[in-house]
């Protein structure tokens, strides 16, 4: 039997089915006196210190195998149990509702679980499992029950549950599992970055998959393409471990191209740099042999907090990425905020359409202060590297114009104050709203470089949200009119004398390398683990070639022709 769910870290694993019951609490309510008020309010204060001592020891557990950003996971678990206003909901639950503890801690965490299910961005829409995993472990402690380990687990074994916690995950590196799959979660979740950290191949999404395995049925999960197979025969078993091995040998193969030029065979030079969202990322950035980092993504610093951070925090982020990856250039992007992505500082009315409403750069130009208090620390961490400052979702010129003529004043502020920073910095735009994209020659007159955002240039372009499971299948980055969309950008960059990179995730996809070069991009920026992937498929390429081939698939009308075309010119090629 074959499964499909959605790939969350990559790689084939062959083994038997651990299957780990997922238990839920359902708290029955109990009126309470008044004088039982304090020995609920003591039991559930109890199991909050209870919960801290246990996510402090699977912190300490964690910084033995992960980077600090994945610590950090953990960490905001502990923010979760030290929330003011959820122990106050809770402890208000029982004095108000007369309620045992278990009940008020179930209504209140299902009161916030409701406001996770209405955020339309995937990501912090699974930050609800999040308040789950850390209201199941204080219910745990309150009721004296003793969660299954995955500790008991057999050599060889394939855990499979409906929803793994990060928490869950970590254990999985000192245990006997090669690999997890799940009826919950997406490419976004907590647990996937976590399998991905720690090399564990998994699939998740499966909805039911729990329901059609048995423990130690023969398995077999394959996380790059999202695919579970259940009692394999012979012959599938075969042919998934002659995958495996390939895989394995492909991974170490892609080594030897760290210290390569991403060159072609013609010898057109090409730039890989990578897109990073948190300064940890560096050590991967150097090791995969990147050239810089073409995408320093800013909104860490923003989520996952109730105060703006501060200026100075923010320069001795910057600057910690920009020392240490020079000579190499890093652009930093302006905080792209807004939709789903809010901080608690910023007041905005609810838009019904968030994602077509007050974000990114508009955002900025409406709190100005909090946007020059970013581009001060920007351009004091300029005096320290190889520094290029980026602002996303450009519509028009105007925008541009507003904010460069804010840009305009933080640089007098800076110079009146004697303050050091380059002032003949580089300032670019993100092409990745349709308007812009139509409109870059004009641009292009008043950008110093182009960066093209793919992921929502061709949401907006198609119409298309792409984590909409209804229509995601009409989100086609070889899409005709994406193609020329493309072809028409980079085109008036280089007219206009201006370099231009792609940093969405079609720039990381090595099935898309031959194309893009064939439309004439010459700067990449990816994330770190597809570098080497990248930098091979340069190599093997002809730069002029491409541009024919390229010509070919653009003069193409129909769109089931134009991916047959490109599928057998990758089949000529791998």
């Amino acid at each position: 039997m074959l499964y499909k769910g959605s790939p969350a870290s990559p790689g084939i694993a062959i083994g038997r089915v651990f299957l780990l019951e997922d238990e839920e609490f359902c708290a029955i309510k109990r009126t309470i006196s008044k004088e039982g008020i304090r020995k609920e309010i003591e039991r559930f204060k109890r199991a909050i210190v209870a919960t801290k001592n246990e996510l402090n020891r699977i912190t300490n557990k964690a910084t033995k195998h992960l980077s600090k950003k994945h610590v950090k996971l953990f960490e905001a678990y502990l923010f979760i149990v030290d929330d003011p206003v959820f122990k106050e909901d809770v402890i208000s639950r029982i004095t108000k509702g007369l309620v045992n503890a278990e009940y008020a801690l179930q209504e209140v965490t299902e009161k916030n679980l409701k406001v996770f299910e209405k955020i339309e961005d995937e990501y912090f829409k699974q930050r609800g499992n999040d308040v789950l995993d850390v209201s199941k472990k204080i219910m745990r402690h309150m009721v004296g029950a003793q969660k299954k380990t995955l500790a008991e687990t057999p050599e060889d074994s394939i855990v499979f549950t409906h929803n793994l916690t990060p928490t869950d995950t970590i254990t999985m590196k000192d245990e006997n599992i090669l690999g997890f799959a799940t009826n919950m979660g997406g490419k976004t979740s907590h647990t996937a970055i976590m399998a991905q950290a720690m090399e564990i191949p998994a699939v998740v999404g499966l909805k039911d998959i729990t329901s059609h395995v048995k423990h130690g049925d023969s398995v077999i999960i394959d996380g790059t393409e999202g695919v579970v197979v259940i009692n394999p025969d012979e012959d599938t078993l075969a042919n998934y471990k002659r995958m495996q091995q390939r895989f394995i040998t492909a991974v170490k193969e892609l080594n030897q191209f760290v210290d390569l030029p991403a060159v072609t065979t013609d010898g057109k030079k090409i730039v890989v740099a990578s897109n990073i969202e948190i300064p940890q990322e560096i050590k991967s950035v150097i090791s995969h042999g990147a050239e810089g980092i073409g995408l320093f993504r800013t909104e860490y610093l923003f989520l996952n907090r109730k105060t703006l951070p501060s200026e100075t925090e923010q320069f001795e982020s910057y600057k910690n990425v920009v020392e240490k990856i020079f000579p190499n250039p890093v652009i930093i992007r302006t905080v792209d905020l807004g939709g789903d992505k809010l901080f608690h500082n910023v007041e905005i009315n609810k838009e019904r359409n968030p994602f077509l409403g007050l974000r990114a750069i508009r955002l900025c130009l409406k709190h100005p202060e909090m946007f020059k208090k970013q581009l001060r620390a920007i351009l004091r961490a300029s005096a320290f590297g190889n520094v290029k400052l980026m602002y996303p979702m450009i519509s028009g010129v105007d925008e541009l114009r507003a904010a460069n003529a804010v840009l305009s004043e933080v640089k007098q502020e800076l110079k009146s104050k004697s303050i050091q920073f380059d002032e003949n910095i580089e300032v670019g735009i993100m092409i990745e709203i349709p308007s812009a994209a139509l409109t870059v020659d004009v641009l292009a007159k008043e950008a110093d470089f182009l960066s093209i955002g793919t992921n929502d240039l061709i949401q907006y372009t198609l119409a298309v949200d792409r984590i909409n499971e209804y229509v995601t299948h009409l989100y086609e980055p070889l899409h005709l009119s994406v193609l020329r969309l493309l072809k028409n950008i980079i085109n008036a960059g280089h007219r206009a004398g201006k370099w231009v990179s792609m940093c969405g995730e079609m720039a990381g996809d090595p099935s898309y390398t031959e194309i893009l070069l064939g439309l004439g991009l010459e700067h990449f920026s990816v994330v770190s683990a597809s570098v080497l992937r990248i930098k091979k498929e340069i190599r093997k390429t002809n730069f002029k070639a491409a541009k024919k081939i390229t010509d070919e698939i653009l003069s193409e009308s129909s769109r089931d022709l134009l991916v047959k075309k490109i599928k057998q010119r990758k089949s000529l090629t791998s």
